[in-house]
């Protein structure tokens, strides 16, 4: 259960769900490393009996994090993945979800590959166009799956119009809040009825943990997920949601300083004359800036782009950089560049990657809270070296 909503953020980030150690008064909650709790009598606990089914550790990160988000209820999973496909997990055979067609690859492959063998059917749409959600939308339509910003393009759908199009159909609808984190965007306040996060990213914050989180303020849901999450076992270990624990009572500090350093290197990218094309909801040209403002309290850490000269050139520029490190993953405090159509989108075909907009020479930037001055120059440097024959 979530904490009051009277507290501000960054209070509710540090101490939501916790609260001193009744046994020793350790202000940091324990890591509760253990897998079963000994009963009074058969069936009488102290509200924990085996720690699949719930960890004191696990439980205080789900309380933090459901504050988080404004939420009731919170669950934690064993990744992001484990957390979209315990939601797809309460579908049923023949049910229909309309999702967007940026998405991280691996969602892409678990719907596809997994849950559509399974008998759970997918379209996929551009979700910044409502027309063509509401075109999408059959009578076995159950849930609308909206990344936002979208990974990698950084497209903006418009959370509270989808939403209200959802609920006219009778259709679930679930962000994928990643990218943005619960600091610059709350979807349950604009009408979303789950929310979801891989909290490896922007939660945790340093790239040395991971895990997944959905939240909702709906019992009915929130029961359904847990008989999932319970069921199939997909939790995270106590070590795990300390870590993750730790990561949440700076997030504030560390978004500030994301978005500050994305905005600095995006300005810069978009003004640079090798780069064709700078994808950042926090530049005015971007197709989504307006919506970005009304929803969001800062545009975040993540940008992409494409340099002139194509594939052959970013896959120069992505190996030269020195500060930026070649690498999977995102939302760390140390900066990163990927090319999405080899590595965190190589599971989708290239058809539909080019269908989508994501071109082959497209860049990814997870920017970190280094100095700005030194993130430009390392990019400065990497692009001329991609100059060279």
């Amino acid at each position: 259960m979530s904490e009051s909503k009277s507290r501000g953020f960054s209070t509710l980030a540090v101490h939501a769900g916790q609260s001193p150690d009744i046994a020793t008064g350790a202000v940091m909650t324990p890591i509760y490393q253990t897998s079963t709790y000994i009963q009074e009598a058969p069936g009488r606990h102290k509200g924990f009996d085996y720690s699949r089914t719930s960890n004191p550790t696990r439980a205080a990160l789900e309380a933090n994090l459901a504050a988080l988000e404004g939420a009731r209820f919170g669950l934690c999973f064993s990744s992001g993945m484990g957390a979209i496909s315990s939601v797809i997990m309460t579908l049923n055979a023949g049910d229909h979800v309309v999702s967007g067609n940026d998405v991280y690859g691996g969602t892409y492959r678990a719907f596809t590959k997994v849950f559509s063998r399974l008998g759970v059917d997918f379209t996929f749409v551009d979700a910044t166009d409502l027309g063509a959600i509401e075109r999408a939308m059959t009578p076995r339509t159950k849930l609308l799956w909206v990344e936002t910003p979208s990974n990698p393009l950084l497209r903006v759908t418009d959370i509270r119009k989808a939403c209200v199009l959802a609920k006219k159909r009778g259709v679930l609808a679930a962000v994928d809040n990643t990218f943005a984190s619960p600091a610059l965007q709350q979807p349950l306040s604009l009408g979303a009825d789950l929310v979801a996060h891989s909290t490896t990213k922007y939660l945790g914050g340093h790239s040395d943990v991971v895990g997944g989180f959905v939240a909702t303020s709906d019992a009915e849901i929130y029961e359904k997920l847990k008989f999932v999450q319970n069921s199939v076992g997909a939790v995270p270990g106590p070590m795990d949601c300390f870590l993750v624990l730790r990561g949440t009572k700076t997030l504030a500090l560390r978004m500030r300083r994301h978005c500050e350093n994305a905005m600095a290197v995006a300005r810069h990218l978009h003004a640079h004359p090798e780069v064709a094309r700078v994808h950042y909801p926090g530049l005015a040209g971007h197709p989504g800036h307006r919506t970005a403002k009304t929803q969001m309290k800062g545009f975040g850490g993540m940008i992409s782009f494409e340099l002139k000269g194509g594939l052959g050139r970013a896959q120069k520029m992505i190996s030269a950089t020195k500060i930026f490190a070649l690498a999977e993953s995102l939302g760390g405090v140390e900066s990163l560049i990927g090319h999405p159509a080899s590595m965190t989108h190589a599971a989708i075909p290239r058809e539909q990657r080019l269908k989508s907009g994501l071109a082959d020479g497209l860049i990814r930037l997870s920017v970190g809270i280094e100095d700005a001055g030194d993130l430009i120059a390392d990019l400065d440097d990497a692009i001329r070296h991609s100059k060279k024959a």
